[in-house]
Order: C-alpha cells, then sequence, then structure tokens
C-alpha cells in the first residue's frame, strides 16, 4: 500500500469548486472530487499551524493541554509508527515553521524530508541592509511596515520590530523572484514528482507534500494574477494583519483576487500529481489526501486573518477529499457525516493496517469511505486558553473563559518553547513537575504559565471579544451572521465539550476556566465521543 498526503495551509473549503465555490476556477481540486470520496462536514481540531500538526500525528487534541509547540516524547506520531511497521515515510515541505524551535520534532519523525525554502519570513536572498527605498515603493506599508530599517544600515533580528523584520525579508526574497519555478509550491511538487518517479515500481511508502500556500502572503506568478485581476493600481497589498477590516472596496477585492491567484497556482500543481497518477495508473495501489490545517477570513465577519477573532466556518470547516483503491467504486460520493483533522491519524495507520494505540481519542474514516456510518456525533476545537468551540454538525457553541485574566490558565509539556524561542527563564523559574496524565506513558509534565503577551495561544481572542459566549444555528444561519438564545442546546452541547474534555484528560484547572463541571453525575460517555 502507498499513500499521498496533500496538506495545504489556509486552503478555504468555499474557495473550491467543489463545494460550490464561484469565485476560484478550481478545475483539478474539483477533477479530484470526481474520483475521490468528498468529506462536507470535516472540522478542524487545534489552532493554528503547529497545533494542527500535533493533532495529525497523534490523533487527539493538543489545544486541551498546551499552546503550539514541538512533538512530546511520549506522542504517538503517525509517521514513526508507519516507519516501525515497514512503510518508508518521506516529507516534502516549504512550511517553515518545521525549521523553528516550535515545529520541533515533526520532520524529524519522518524517514527522511525534503525542505524548500523562502516562504514567509524564511529568507533566501539574505540582505544585510535591506533595500528599504525598493520595498517602500513597491510594497504597501500597511501591509509591509518598515519601521526601524533605514536604507544602508544592518538590519538584525534584535535591533528591528518584528513585524518589520519579518516582512521585509518575505519582501526582498519576492524582489529577486522572477520565474515561475523560483516560487516554492512548484518546487514542492517537482520534488515530490521526482520521489515519485524514483521509487515508482516500490510498495509500503507514505509521502507527505505539505505546501504553505495559499497561506499569505499571497505572492503568486503575474500568470496567475492576470485571470483575477481587481483593477486595483496600487503598492502590493497580500499579506493582511489579522485586524478588522479598514480598507476600501477596491482594496479589499484585490487582497481577495491575490489569494484567488494563489489558490489558481495550488490547484495547477495539484493537477501535475493528478497527472503523474494518471500515467503510471497509481490509483489501482495509492491511496491520496487532500485537506488543510485551517481556513482563512478575507473580510467575513469584518475580519482579515485567524486566531484573534471566533473560529468561525470559514476557519474551521475545512475541505477534506480521499482516494482508496478499495472503495473506486465510491468515486464522486459525499460523506454529510461529522469529521475532524484528528481523525486522519486512525485512518492512515488504518490504511497500512498498523495498530492505533490506545492514547488515541478519534476515529478512523475507512467506513465512511466505504459508505458506513460514521462514529463521530460532536466535535470540539480550538485554540489554547481561547473559547472552546462545539458542534454537532447543525450547531456551533462558542465558549468562552469564565476567567479572562489571560495568565490563568496553566499549560502541561516537557517541551517548553514558543513558535520561535524556548520559553524564557522567567517562564521556567515558576515550572512545578506534576503527575503524568493518562496519554503520557508515565512521563510527568512541567506544568507552567506563559506570557500572555504571546500570540500562538488564545489571550488576546478572548481580550478582543467582549459579547461572551455565542450559540449559531448552520442549519438557518449558515454564515454565522445571527446568535441565537437556545438554553437546552447550549445545555446539550456544554455537556459535549465537558465529554470530550475528560476523554482528553484535561487538567482540572481547564475545568475552571471554562465554568465547567469535571465529573458527570450519571457517568458514562455521550455516544459518539468515545
Amino acid at each position: 500500500m502507498r499513500t499521498i498526503f496533500v496538506l495545504f495551509d489556509s486552503l478555504n473549503r468555499r474557495a473550491l469548486g467543489a463545494y460550490g465555490g464561484t469565485a476560484v476556477a478550481t478545475p483539478n481540486f474539483d477533477r479530484f472530487a470526481q474520483r475521490a470520496v468528498t468529506f462536507d462536514t470535516h472540522y478542524v481540531g487545534s489552532l493554528p499551524c503547529m497545533p494542527a500538526r500535533r493533532d495529525m500525528h497523534t490523533g487527539r487534541l493538543n489545544f486541551t493541554h498546551r499552546p503550539w509547540g514541538p512533538l512530546e516524547p511520549f506522542d504517538n506520531s503517525y509517521t514513526k509508527l508507519l516507519g516501525q511497521n515497514g512503510v518508508y515515510t518521506h516529507l516534502v515541505s516549504d512550511h517553515l515553521h518545521y525549521l523553528e524551535n516550535g515545529g520541533w520534532g515533526y520532520a524529524n519523525a519522518f524517514d527522511s524530508w525534503d525542505f524548500v525554502r523562502g516562504q514567509e519570513y524564511d529568507p533566501v536572498k539574505v540582505m544585510t541592509t535591506p533595500p528599504v527605498a525598493r520595498l517602500r515603493e513597491r510594497f504597501d506599508e500597511r501591509h509591509y511596515p518598515l519601521d526601524g530599517l533605514e536604507e544602508g544600515k544592518t538590519a538584525t533580528r534584535a535591533t528591528t520590530p518584528k513585524d518589520s523584520w519579518r516582512r521585509s525579508r518575505h519582501a526582498t526574497n519576492m524582489l529577486f523572484t522572477e520565474e515561475e519555478e523560483q516560487y516554492p509550491t512548484p518546487q514542492c511538487f517537482a520534488r515530490a514528482v521526482d520521489f515519485l518517479n524514483t521509487n515508482r515500481e516500490a510498495d509500503d511508502w507514505f509521502l507527505q507534500i505539505e505546501c504553505f500556500d495559499p497561506h499569505e502572503p499571497f505572492a503568486a506568478p503575474e500568470r496567475f494574477r492576470d485571470a483575477y485581476k481587481s483593477g486595483y493600481g496600487g503598492r502590493i497589498l497580500d499579506w493582511p494583519v489579522y485586524e478588522k477590516v479598514t480598507n476600501s472596496e477596491l482594496e479589499v477585492a484585490e487582497i481577495r483576487a491575490n489569494y484567488a491567484a494563489l489558490v489558481a497556482m495550488c490547484d495547477e500543481y495539484f493537477g501535475r500529481l493528478l497527472d503523474w497518477m494518471d500515467e503510471t495508473d497509481a490509483w489501482k495501489d495509492t491511496a491520496l489526501i487532500l485537506t488543510t490545517d485551517h481556513g482563512f477570513l478575507l473580510g467575513e465577519h469584518e475580519w482579515w486573518g485567524k486566531n484573534k477573532m471566533p473560529y468561525y466556518e470559514e476557519i474551521s470547516h475545512i475541505p477534506l477529499m480521499i482516494w482508496h483503491p478499495g472503495t473506486a467504486d465510491r468515486a464522486g460520493a459525499r460523506v454529510s457525516d461529522l469529521t475532524q483533522t484528528t481523525d486522519l491519524m486512525p485512518t492512515i495507520l488504518g490504511f497500512h493496517e498498523v495498530d492505533v494505540p490506545k492514547e488515541v481519542t478519534s476515529f478512523s474514516m475507512e467506513g465512511l469511505l466505504r459508505g458506513e456510518n460514521g462514529e463521530r456525533e460532536s466535535a470540539i476545537f480550538g485554540m489554547f486558553a481561547g473559547p472552546i468551540c462545539v458542534t454537532d454538525g447543525r450547531y456551533t457553541y462558542f465558549r468562552f473563559p469564565e476567567n479572562r485574566e489571560p495568565n490563568a490558565l496553566p499549560l502541561y509539556t516537557v517541551m517548553p518553547s514558543h513558535l520561535e524561542d524556548m520559553f524564557s527563564v522567567e517562564e521556567l523559574a515558576g515550572a512545578q513537575l506534576v503527575e503524568p496524565f493518562d496519554f503520557t506513558k508515565g512521563v510527568k509534565l512541567m506544568r507552567m504559565h506563559m506570557s500572555p503577551g504571546v500570540g500562538e495561544a488564545g489571550f488576546e481572542l478572548v481580550a478582543r471579544w467582549q459579547d461572551g459566549s455565542c450559540l449559531f444555528d448552520l442549519e438557518r444561519d449558515p454564515d454565522q451572521s445571527e446568535p441565537i438564545r437556545d438554553p437546552q442546546t447550549v445545555e446539550r452541547l456544554t455537556s459535549l465539550i465537558e465529554d470530550h474534555l475528560r476523554l482528553h484528560d484535561a487538567a482540572p484547572e481547564v475545568f475552571a476556566h471554562y465554568a465547567l463541571v469535571t465529573e458527570r453525575p450519571e457517568g458514562g460517555m455521550v455516544a459518539g465521543t468515545v
């Protein structure tokens, strides 16, 4: 058995024709949907990038115990388990967060990996003295602030404001990106096809093709931009700051056009993978999975981005399509049953007949591929310290913390790292060694608090949102524009949140933080949560 897992970052479900999108032409994603099984009610788990990847690796939620961070030594990584059972695993990616402290261990879990440099603030062309005048001329300062940078003067990470440092590095990269082949996504697929051609006669391998696109900045070759011209004639606007929309209608159209062009590029290069599958007749012995980690707000709900606002449908309800040779008779089928990111892990293990560890709290989707009924009746998702959202497929309920003190909730880990930097000495000084959780295989953990200024947790989201917990009926209000009052539904969904937290052996402080009950008087779990 062979599996190709294609993971794009920030690929909006509503951008794809197979999910009813009309703003972007996606002939290859739609072409795959005609052959694959398409999942219509697929949700995220932990947010954002690396928390989502830990969910994928381990088959259980990350956000119930900690924010962004590396794989833990006790984690059951699907790639490690595959390798231990004779399946060769290879990663091709341009996802720069794997190269940072907070992304340690994920790529290392593969037998081999191949990285493409240059996404976001990962520099390909290093200029110690950035060409500030050229950057100001080409890039809009609202998306590319250059505070602290001066023409002809050396800029370092320590002496430059963080946002200016990061965004100037991408802008500098783009000054020297002239050919389409230089863009990271074309490089990722070229290297992936090279792996496939080299190993086309081999069996028992797992290839993960992971593209940072269409994550911002929305930089695409001109030929893709030509199809989505907005009429805007100003400097480049392709990296929206996560904030409320204050742009003109034309500027909003331009930013959306840049995203559309990037999705179109992803679609074309995914199509080249489909061409390889056709040319080699790999459909008969190779599974193919297509999904993303989360979506992105492009002005909907008057917001840009993610992480700073509730996890609206545009962020949390994501695409998933799966082809498996054993269910070829199900080509073009749709699955309405509820699934989420964590379910990928047991599914992939099942493809390769590898046993699922007892610590896994998710469900294999193999039965759903065959047309059977699903086991999941609810799912929770969110960011550490942010609101917990629960859905049963019809309703979504956002439960915000009862305690809005930003540093009230402790985290648990033995790998204390933020996105870029390790935990500070001050953060580590208050750490306590505590007893194991039921998934840590007897390993004790460090209990500590993190700085509320760190953007990889939900502190800022909670601080910005003053309206309290909210309930939406997706059947009547799919755009989540009108919260409703329904105490009985809130009570039922709250009970589901509690069940999921118990299933994940969440700490007592988590229940207290959200004013939840740690013990269920009548005992047992709600159907579909175990």
